[in-house]
């Protein structure tokens, strides 16, 4: 059995997946790079080099679930870090920016099968891939999962008509993170008395696709409080909805 901590963080073939799986590869983690396209996700490994691993993962495909868990049980024995970092914002195409989105992404007109798309990664997805990784959990003496969510997920903060994404929220993307906090809320509490460790993290605003590059921040620096967290140790604690630097953030 490997003697060095074991990870899979979902989403980590480009943006700020990719980024916590170079970080952690750094601080001599073995990375699985759960990718949909096997292609990318090879090439983000090799880019990412000697410890970094691509897995062919697509978080809507019970089939690909259940062969990228079988094949760490095969190969690695066990894991240790699950980061669900895979997210869509959108399944359209031809949007030209984040306000044309959002305006199309009304509660009264959003398509529910966009809806539906959505949550299929953004919430299911993140479950899916939980379940079928906690037997590999499980076998951990140091076990975590790290959920990573967005400020907009956050109920309290957005229902305050002074919060500045106030009227961001909307049932697609944002209401899908608020919904993931839910279900990771659900996992804290089932886990609280395994060992088995549960986080929350929102990052920061990152300049990557999922946002059509319209992010203040860097990649590098949105990406901090997950390699944070993702870093504590057993003795780190649980159930926290954190933002950086470990700032608390209100369900």
């Amino acid at each position: 059995m490997p003697t060095k901590r074991i990870a899979l963080i979902t989403g980590a073939n480009q943006g700020m997946g990719k980024q916590v799986a170079k970080e952690l590869v750094l601080d001599g983690v073995a990375v699985f790079v759960g990718s949909r396209d096997l292609a990318r996700g090879q090439a983000a490994a090799a880019e990412i080099g000697d410890g970094a691993t691509a897995l062919q993962l697509d978080v809507t495909d019970a089939v690909s679930i259940a062969s990228a868990a079988e094949r760490i049980g095969d190969e690695a024995g066990r894991l240790d870090l699950l980061i669900n970092n895979a997210a869509i914002s959108t399944t359209r195409t031809g949007v030209r920016d984040m306000a044309e989105l959002r305006a199309q992404s009304q509660a009264s007109t959003a398509p529910l099968e966009e809806v539906r798309a959505v949550w299929e990664v953004n919430v299911f997805g993140a479950l899916a891939v939980s379940q079928a990784v906690l037997p590999l959990l499980r076998k951990s003496t140091d076990a975590r999962i790290v959920n990573v969510t967005s400020g907009l997920g956050s109920l309290a903060t957005v229902a305050d008509p002074g919060f500045a994404y106030h009227a961001a929220f909307e049932p697609v993307y944002a209401a899908s993170k608020a919904a993931l906090n839910a279900v990771t809320l659900s996992l804290m509490i089932e886990l609280e008395s395994s060992g088995i460790k549960v986080n929350l993290v929102s990052p920061g605003f990152a300049n990557t696709a999922l946002v059509n590059f319209e992010g203040t921040e860097s990649v590098e620096d949105a990406a901090r409080e997950v390699v944070r967290v993702a870093r504590l140790g057993r003795d780190g604690p649980t159930g926290t909805f954190t933002l950086w630097p470990g700032v608390e953030l209100p369900w």
